[in-house]
């Protein structure tokens, strides 16, 4: 597995995460280990500071599984906004993976199934931040 690019995660999303993860039942936040792991080792800005090249959460992004060539353009979410059609949830693997990528990055995510995928971001249609919606 290559190594991980690395990510920026804004001050807001990470508190959100964090206190999120904190109220789930263990087996379930056994399952986030993943996405636990990339907030720990993200470098944390301020949401005033965040570069607009940057996947953050509630961004649109559009992005290709490399594998197979599939574009998809999915909006990152918190759990209790998923479900609607076009978004993608943090707690989701590849939201997880998502989180915190720039533009042109790419990340291999390991699938249920043992194998890994590899995805990377063409573009960010919309992000709050950019947008100046600092505080959704």
């Amino acid at each position: 597995m290559s190594s991980k690019p690395p990510i920026t995660v804004s001050r807001l999303d990470i508190e959100r995460l964090e206190a999120l993860l904190e109220r789930l039942p263990a087996a379930e936040a056994d399952r986030l280990d993943p996405l636990v792991a990339e907030l720990d080792r993200a470098e944390v800005v301020e949401p005033s500071a965040m570069p607009d090249h940057i996947v953050t959460m509630n961004s649109t992004v559009v992005f290709e599984d490399v594998g197979n060539g599939e574009k998809m353009t999915l909006t990152l979410v918190y759990p209790s906004a998923a479900g609607a059609a076009g978004t993608v949830s943090i707690f989701a693997p590849v939201g997880s993976a998502l989180l915190g990528l720039a533009r042109g990055q790419e990340i291999d995510w390991p699938t249920p199934d043992g194998r890994n995928r590899r995805f990377k971001v063409l573009d960010i249609t919309y992000q709050p931040e950019a947008a100046g919606h600092l505080h959704r």
